[in-house]
Order: structure tokens, then sequence, then C-alpha cells
């Protein structure tokens, strides 16, 4: 199978890339992350971010209309991985969700708001089965918090890294027609809302989409569309649970491991060849204790910091508040991840999804196309790939530096700002150390 090197390895950095003074790109990224911090700790005023109503119009398809043609969709993409053919680079099951959902619907929500909402496959089926079963009440699983997600989210994050077989279309029908079944039945003992902080999709795709500088506001049947500097919904978000924590933290030590477990530094430390590499099943034990290692150490880093952080600032620098800022880190190295696979397996999507059935067709008005990895190679290309992710991954930090700024307050010391700018700028040259570092696949 082929995907697993190209769904899951979060650059392919061919010899172009390793040929780049990267280690410049880094240097000056972090130099601009600390001055920005720097100052703007010592600013008397930071920029403001306030929404803006750009037009208001009519909503013209109902989420239950959207979301219950996703679902149709969705039992069809269950029924092609099931009964289709296994090769995952023909088989849409695959294409579909590690592509479309896992990569497209994420970049897309953090550019145009929560688009996500509107396809979710769970909302009308709930919807309509609680009507239908007269339940309008709850079983108490709120109370659990977004617990569940992290839960749920853990056990992705090892299905994607770690496990044998991520993109066997097969298997990946059968596990997501589990899980879809699932999550409806909590969902209709509980209510639609539930999904919002107990189903990990739900929970990460609105995440990320709280950095949107574009998004809907819908009321009642009208839509508003909105307007805001990166992260201005961020600011009129309450402050972050305990449990929600757990998922952020857990959202950036997946992608954090997912792009480490291919680097020849994770392969040696492991004792295993980069140049003649065992496959997965070979050290799933060595990733599934690198993955909750990892997790650990993102957790108890930012306890650290932000605990330096109270002690030098007092209590207005909370871990509540601050952990808000971290999710525009999360939705910049999301981006960056996983852009290559974007480039090159959205070939095999975009091919397949015109000629599903391999008869000649041309659904999506596309003549028949060859994919090729060629500009993988190519010196002309490959450093302006590489200039989109720095400047996602530059981009995120500088954003969470100046929402860390504002969601403590400009009453809190300057000093205070120290170990999370410590933080920010070291987060800054692993996300683009991990982008640009020898790996295999």
């Amino acid at each position: 199978m082929l995907l697993p090197s190209a769904a899951f390895a979060c650059a392919l950095p061919p010899s172009v890339i390793l040929t780049l003074p990267t280690g410049h790109y880094i240097a000056g990224a972090a130099v601009t992350v600390a001055i920005t911090a720097l100052m703007g700790a010592m600013a008397d005023r930071l920029p403001r971010m306030a929404a803006v109503e750009v037009l208001e119009r009519r909503v013209f398809v109902p989420v239950s209309l959207s979301s219950y043609l996703s679902f149709l969709c969705f039992c069809g993409l269950v029924l092609i991985g099931i009964f289709g053919e296994r090769d995952p680079m023909h088989n849409l099951m695959t294409l579909v969700f590690w592509t479309g959902v896992w990569i497209v619907v994420p970049i897309a929500s953090v550019l145009f708001g929560n688009l996500w909402r509107s396809i979710n496959p769970w909302t009308a089926p709930v919807r309509m089965a609680r009507l239908l079963l007269g339940h309008n009440g709850h079983v108490g699983l709120s109370r659990f918090g977004h617990w569940p997600a992290v839960a749920l989210y853990a056990g992705f994050a090892w299905f994607q890294i770690v496990s044998m077989s991520p993109d066997d279309p097969y298997e990946l029908a059968l596990l997501a027609a589990a899980y879809w079944l699932v999550i409806f039945g909590l969902a209709v003992a509980e209510g639609e809302d539930w999904l919002e902080q107990g189903e990990f999709l739900t929970v990460f795709m609105g995440y990320l989409a709280k950095v949107a500088p574009f998004w809907l506001e819908i009321r009642g049947n009208r839509a508003h569309l909105m307007r805001g500097w990166p992260g201005t919904q961020i600011l009129a978000m309450p402050p972050m649970s305990i449990s929600a924590m757990a998922f952020i933290t857990l959202a950036l030590a997946a992608l954090t491991f997912d792009g480490l477990a291919e680097t020849f530094w994770w392969q040696a430390i492991i004792g295993e060849n980069p140049l003649e590499p065992t496959g997965r099943s070979a050290v799933m034990v060595e990733n599934t204790l690198g993955l909750v290692v990892v997790w650990v150490l993102t957790v108890a880093t930012i306890w650290a910091v932000v605990r330096a952080g109270q002690i030098i600032g007092g209590k207005r620098f909370a871990p509540g508040p601050v952990m808000l800022s971290f999710l525009a880190i999360a939705a910049g190295y999301h981006a960056a991840h996983y852009f290559v696979t974007l480039l090159t397996v959205g070939q095999y999507t975009l091919a397949a999804l015109n000629d599903p059935l391999s008869r000649g067709d041309e659904l999506l008005g596309l003549p028949p196309f060859y994919v090729s990895f060629g500009f993988l190679t190519d010196s002309r290309i490959m450093p302006l790939i590489y200039a989109a992710q720095f400047a996602a991954i530059l981009g995120a930090h500088i954003l969470a530096v100046l929402l860390a700024l504002r969601l403590v307050g400009p009453e809190t010391r300057a000093t205070a700002h120290l170990p999370m700018t410590a933080l920010m700028v070291g987060y800054t040259v692993l996300g683009l150390w991990l982008l640009s570092t020898a790996r295999i696949g």
C-alpha cells in the first residue's frame, strides 16, 4: 500500500528541501516570534480584534438538509469501502476520509469558519431519531465535559499513526460505521448539543474554525457573514476546562508525533534503519509509547510554563484563558503538516471522484490525467511549498503570542510572558524542524 507514506508523513521532504538553508529560516522565525512577544508585552495597546458583519441573508440550505445529505454520502462511502476494491489509492472511502474530511475540511475551516457544522453526518439523523422517539431529555453525558472526545481522539490518533493499516478501505469503512453508530446512540440519548463536546471530529473542527478570519453566525433562519482578524472568535470564548485543555494538548501532541515518527532521528531512537524500515507492525509498541510520551511531555511543558507565568504575573495568567491561544498553533500546524499530502494524495482523490468506476467518466468535467509527484523534486516548486508551510507555522505562532497577550490582559506584568515566549519560540523551532528534517517514506 502506498498511502501510509503519503498520507501520514507531514512533509515528505526530498533532497531539494534538505539542500535549502532551512536553519536560517528556523532561526529567523524564532527571532521573529521572540521579538513579537517582547514588543507586545511592553506595548501600551495591542491590535484591536473585533468582529464586523459583512452581510446578512436568509439561510438557503438548512443544517438538517445538508447534514442528511452528508449522512447519505457517508453511507455510500462505507458501502464503497466494504464492497469496492481494496486499493486505497482508488477507493473513495479511504481517499475522501483522509484527504477530504481530515485535510480539506479542517484547512478550509481555518479560512472560512466551521464548515463541519453543515456537513456533520450526525445532526440530522439525531434530530429525526429524537423526534420519532419523542425523547427530549438527557442522560447526564454532558457532565463528563470533553473527556469522551479526548478518549475518542486518542484512539483515532493511535489508529492513524500507529496501527498497521489505517488506509485499508475495508477496515476503515467498518471502523467508521461502528464509530458512527456509537456516537449516534450517545447523541440520541443526550441530545445533538453533546456532539460539540463529546465527538472528537466536531470538537476538533470547531476549535480550528475559531481561527478563521471569515465565519457564519446562524441566528434563527438568518445567516450573518462575519469577518475579523484571525483569532477574533477565540477572544470571545470562555476559559477552557481541564478536559478541553486535555483535548487541545492531545491534538498538539498527535500532530507533533505524526511528524516525529517518520524522522531519521526517531528511527534511530527505536533502533530502526531509516533506509530499510521494517514496517509499522515491527514498531507498534515503540510508536504507542512514543505517542503517549509526547502527550505527557506536551502537558507537562505547557503546565510548567503557565505555572511559571502565574508565579511571576499572578492569577490573571490562568491556564483556562491562556490555553485558548494554542488553538492558533494547532490550526497552523495542521495546515502545514498535511499540505504536501493534499498536493499529492489529493490528485488521487480528484481522479477517483472524476472517474469513480474506472470507466473513463468525467463527472467533475476533468479530462483524464496522470497523477504526478514530479514537483517534489523540482528545485523551483519545492522551495515555494516549504515557504507556504513556513508561513503557516510562523503566522500561527505570532497569532498565538498576540492572543495570549490579549487573553491575560494588559494588567499582567510583562515579565510574566517570558516563559510563554520561550515555549512559543521552542514550538516554532520544533514545527519547522519537523517539516524540513530527513525522514522515511
